[in-house]
């Protein structure tokens, strides 16, 4: 999508270089001075509709890529989810033990943190 600014801005500097060809032509000093002003306005607007162009680009990347990676995540919770499940199913005794020996590490964490 082209911005808006993009379009005025040449037009603008279009107008700005014809009336200023004009005015050398004519050997007129104030057109071809205001020629010139309007084409450097037009060209400004102009970089400035490609400037928040590439914004919006950059932006719209930036939306996808965060898209991608939260819906990757979501696969891959979902995934781990389902292989600890399998895993506990297959060896509760060992699934209890790890989750014992990761409680208590985390108990000995939090009370070494308060002293």
């Amino acid at each position: 999508m082209v911005d808006t600014d993009r379009i005025t801005g040449a037009a603008k500097e279009l107008g700005g270089k014809v009336q200023g060809a004009l005015g050398d032509v004519t050997g007129s000093h104030r057109d071809s001075a205001e020629g010139r002003l309007r084409e450097a306005g037009g060209r400004a607007e102009n970089l400035y509709g490609q400037a928040k162009d590439t914004a919006r680009d950059f932006a719209d990347d930036a939306y996808e890529y965060a898209e991608d990676a939260y819906e990757r995540g979501g696969h891959y919770l979902r995934r781990g989810s389902r292989e600890v499940s399998h895993q506990v199913a297959e060896y509760p005794l060992a699934s209890l033990l790890i989750a014992g020996a990761v409680g208590f590490g985390l108990g000995l964490l939090v009370n070494a943190t308060r002293d």
